[in-house]
């Protein structure tokens, strides 16, 4: 059982299906200005595509295809900007040219500067989200007074961080929040990056 049509889609199927009329000499004023036109033209090759070529065209995209056109268009420039691998070796690593170069950053990051007061301490690693929490990619340097202090720069939003002691004890920084357990006892601390000021 189907169901009955709306009105107006039953109205514009009996329009589509009227025959459509058309005045005699309509039709001949139409014809007449098609063979006017031929004649204007001129009949050789090259005379045709000269002309086409240095007259005035112009032409109608109804707004929908305008639409489809554009989602297109800018479809085709965010997959043309993000599966470019250009410069990159089999096994994901940079060839020469690309590796000599200096990393490009579309993004602002902050220059964070962290301390860890440990004057007994023989060696100081900053781990965090940022760098995959290990200890060998962070080191800290002591300064005269004793503190050992990193700086490095930073995106913007919530890192979570902890300073590794001697390479095996954990500890928070007791300047900086607490973050939320980890799961695996180790106590880490909350630093909040602000973005850059538009």
């Amino acid at each position: 059982m189907t169901e009955p049509e709306h009105p107006y889609v039953e109205w514009i199927v009996r329009e589509a299906r009227r025959p459509v009329v058309v005045d005699r000499a309509g039709r001949d004023r139409v014809m007449a200005a098609v063979r006017a036109e031929a004649a204007r033209r001129p009949q050789h090759l090259a005379g045709r595509i000269w002309s086409r070529l240095t007259q005035t065209q112009s032409f109608h995209l109804s707004p929908l295809v305008g639409g489809v056109l554009a989602a297109g268009l800018v479809g085709v420039g965010i997959l043309a900007g993000t599966t470019t691998n250009w410069g990159v070796r089999k096994g994901g690593q940079p060839s020469a040219d690309v590796a000599s170069q200096p990393p490009v950053s579309h993004t602002t990051d902050t220059v964070v500067k962290f301390v860890y007061a440990g004057p007994n301490a023989s060696s100081v690693s900053l781990v965090g989200d940022f760098n995959d929490w290990d200890t060998a990619k962070t080191p800290m340097e002591r300064s005269a007074n004793g503190e050992w202090t990193v700086t490095l720069p930073l995106k913007a939003g919530r890192h979570l961080y902890a300073f590794v002691v001697d390479g095996t004890t954990w500890a928070s920084d007791p300047r900086a929040p607490i973050a939320p357990g980890d799961g695996f006892g180790h106590a880490s601390s909350v630093r909040n990056v602000p973005g850059p000021v538009l």
